[in-house]
């Protein structure tokens, strides 16, 4: 994939592109979302979740992955060094806010106020918090 994105290319159409979101009839906003972020870390770490989910209620979008992580990742908490692997990726979905935040808004058509990151071990999940705009009409 090409890491410069045109202006007129979104990230959510770059993933679905790369056959990585359902485009066909059928395809649900919860797939596309939980497909996107798998996308995303693939992309960014080379290496991404074995699976996900996603949840949407109300002004909140939730996502579950498990796996993912890269070899070097493994060694240090292997070597007991959980910390430096939490507080890697932590920092490391800082700087990708953007462009995950961004995804979001162009898959549930919302704008996203706050979005959270977190990751634990034994068994390895990560999680993708967002907290939407509430709706027009006042509903999820």
């Amino acid at each position: 994939m090409n890491h410069e994105r045109s202006h007129e290319t979104t990230v959510a159409e770059e993933l679905v592109a790369e056959g990585r979101m359902p485009h066909e009839p059928g395809g649900s906003v919860r797939a596309a979302l939980a497909n996107a972020m798998v996308g995303m870390k693939k992309q960014y770490y080379g290496r991404g979740p074995t699976a996900a989910k996603a949840w949407i209620l109300d002004d909140y979008v939730f996502v579950a992955m498990e796996g993912g992580l890269t070899r070097n990742e493994e060694t240090l908490l292997d070597d007991g060094k959980e910390h430096l692997v939490r507080s890697y990726r932590l920092s490391f979905q800082e700087t990708m806010s953007q462009t995950t935040v961004a995804a979001v808004e162009e898959l549930v058509g919302r704008k996203v106020l706050t979005y959270h990151s977190q990751i634990m071990f034994g068994p390895t999940r990560s999680f993708e918090i967002f907290v939407l705009e509430p709706a027009a009409n006042g509903r999820g």
